[in-house]
């Protein structure tokens, strides 16, 4: 709050635009229009504005006893819901020996303009007036300007103990500035990381995206800043744990030893028969297409959240869920055409780093890369409002599918091609017919062939069985054919 020596000053002052003086105790719309005009701060002087109720214009002091009735109701103004967004105010009583001065203590607000009832008042030196559009307009960009994002606020309390300086220093920095420029700054290492939004010159502290980037302990001040894995058994969150994993760390540290366990632990290949003669190999997810999802993931979360970017495996899909829903100019309806980011900073030195692009073609990347590895699309849930959610399905089932059908027609080929000319042609279709339902009863048989009773599939299955040909396993009710492959 201002000494009594600053007001003396004040008072007496040509700073009118700072200065509201009055004798009345009972204009209530005269004080709210002074306190909505100095949150206003027309000039951006970033100094503070005073209303004075017990002075005359001269500066003299009226002789008022400020009461505590009157201090009340002058306090009252802050949270009355009539100034919006609520000014961010003091009010005391200073006594001199003339009298009583109540003191209304303006900060300039962050979140201008502050509306009056629905108006928007500006002071413009003595004189205090509606705001004139262009004027209005003025206080609407100045908000926009204000209003930094997370990563580009103050990580009070920080230092450039808590800062990897040697990578900045040697790595990053190189990685954004021109080396003939940089060659010949002579800056102390704050300057230069404040000219890339790394720090905070006027809290004189690292920024979170500092921390976020290149913090030795970013989890010291944001809890929920790591990834969490784990492999469930089954398709389910219920399954049992089988692996568990955390990763954490500055983002220039991490992120390498994340791209590095997704493609030696969930990355899986093997082989499959592509013809009689080659194989090829099949790979469950395509590498870069989680490799983005993740990247992205950790460059839009919302680092605020005590919640982890959830990295979960399961026997069919991967979820990856990540705190803070679209962002900015995003919504449901234009995603993914339209993109916005979350923290600026961060997705900055990312692209430097050569994580991410920020050309906001990563969704259809990703889709793009599924396809052509055989799987499904990915499933985007962008519903919620705090979270972030994509399913990325495994193509080990379409393979499996595929090779099993392909299995099928070489069995059935390979046993029509040897025994052919023994069988008739309702024999090869029974053959043919059982390959592909193994668990068909006679009836079901004879309903899918034509020209043949339940009978006469009876009277030919005997035949096959007894060349050796196809084998009842198990009982008539829950047993299944099965096909004998000739030897060669």
């Amino acid at each position: 709050m201002i000494t009594k020596a600053e007001i003396q000053t004040l008072l007496h002052s040509t700073e009118t635009y700072r200065i509201e003086r009055t004798i009345s105790t009972g204009n209530m719309d005269k004080f709210c229009e002074a306190i909505c005009a100095f949150a206003n701060d027309l000039p951006d002087s970033r100094k503070k504005g005073y209303l004075f109720i017990g002075a005359n214009e001269d500066g003299s002091l009226s002789g008022l006893k400020v009461d505590d009735a009157l201090l009340r109701k002058i306090a009252a103004i802050r949270s009355d819901g009539n100034i919006l967004p609520l000014p961010v105010m003091t009010v005391d009583k200073v006594t001199f020996p003339e009298g009583d001065l109540l003191v209304a203590e303006v900060s300039p607000s962050l979140l201008p303009p502050v509306r009056y009832r629905g108006r928007v008042f500006v002071r413009i030196g003595p004189r205090r007036d509606i705001a004139s559009e262009a004027e209005e307009r003025l206080l609407t960009e100045r908000r926009t300007a204000y209003m930094a994002t997370f990563d580009a606020t103050p990580c009070l309390g920080s230092t450039l103990d808590d800062l990897n300086l040697d990578y900045i220093k040697d790595t990053y920095l190189p990685s954004v500035v021109d080396a003939d420029i940089l060659n010949q700054d002579r800056r102390d290492i704050k300057e230069q990381m404040a000219s890339v939004r790394l720090y905070d010159r006027t809290h004189d502290c690292p920024t979170y995206g500092a921390i976020i980037l290149f913090g030795k302990n970013p989890r010291y001040y944001m809890p929920g800043d790591f990834v969490q894995y784990v492999r469930f058994a089954g398709k389910e969150k219920g399954g049992e744990v089988l692996n568990e994993k955390r990763f954490q760390g500055p983002l220039y540290s991490m992120l390498p030893a994340l791209e590095s366990f997704v493609s030696d632990a969930i990355i899986t290949q093997r082989p499959v028969s592509a013809s009689l003669f080659r194989e090829k190999t099949v790979i469950n997810y395509p590498k870069n297409a989680l490799r983005e999802l993740m990247m992205n993931a950790c460059m839009h979360r919302d680092y605020q959240s005590n919640m982890p970017i959830r990295l979960y495996q399961f026997d069919d899909h991967v979820e990856i869920m990540n705190a803070g829903g679209l962002y900015g100019e995003a919504r449901p309806e234009n995603f993914p055409m339209v993109n916005d980011y979350r923290n600026p900073i961060v997705a900055e030195a990312m692209k430097e780093m050569k994580y991410v692009n920020m050309f906001n073609q990563g969704v259809m990347r990703v889709q793009d890369m599924l396809r052509e590895n055989g799987n499904k699309e990915a499933e985007f849930d962008v519903s919620k409002l705090t979270v972030f959610c994509v399913n990325v399905y495994s193509n080990e089932d379409r393979v499996s599918q595929v090779t099993t059908q392909k299995t099928t027609q070489k069995t059935t080929q390979k046993t029509t091609q040897t025994v052919g000319n023994a069988l008739s042609d309702i024999q090869l279709a029974i053959i043919e017919y059982i390959q592909n339902h193994p668990n068909a009863s006679r009836k079901e048989i004879a309903a899918n062939l034509n020209n043949i009773t339940e009978n006469g599939v009876k009277y030919h299955i005997q035949k096959l069985q007894k060349q050796g040909i196809i084998k009842r396993i198990g009982a008539d009710k829950g047993g299944h054919w099965e096909i004998i492959v000739p030897k060669e």
